[in-house]
């Protein structure tokens, strides 16, 4: 009897151990999928690569985040033109789907 409480006992741990890796990967609301976090570390840093490249925004006033596709722009820029310049810069990058301009002019 007690071998076989063990054994029902490790195949419930591991088959709980298997349903928290299934679920681990999936996203929420709140929480990105794995796939979702990779996707969304490339389009930062597409949008990062494109600020350096650009000749009107200063690419290390400005910050950059990804959620599921939405980029956040914040920090500190001279003025409206280069608040515009970064969120079009932004908007232009392939796979944003929509970006939240948080820039504040000095």
């Amino acid at each position: 009897m007690k071998k076989s409480l063990t054994t029902i006992l490790a195949v419930l741990a591991l088959s709980s151990g298997i349903a928290l890796v299934q679920t681990g990967c999936a996203g929420t609301s709140t929480q990105e999928s794995t796939g979702e976090y990779i996707d969304d570390a490339g389009i930062t840093t597409k949008v990062k690569a494109a600020f350096v490249r650009d000749p009107i925004v200063k690419a290390l006033d400005v910050k950059v985040e990804t959620f599921k596709g939405t980029v956040q722009l914040s920090g500190f820029v001279d003025s409206q033109e280069h608040k515009a310049r970064a969120e079009q810069i932004a908007r232009n990058v392939p796979g944003v789907q929509n970006v939240t301009n948080n820039i504040t002019i000095k």
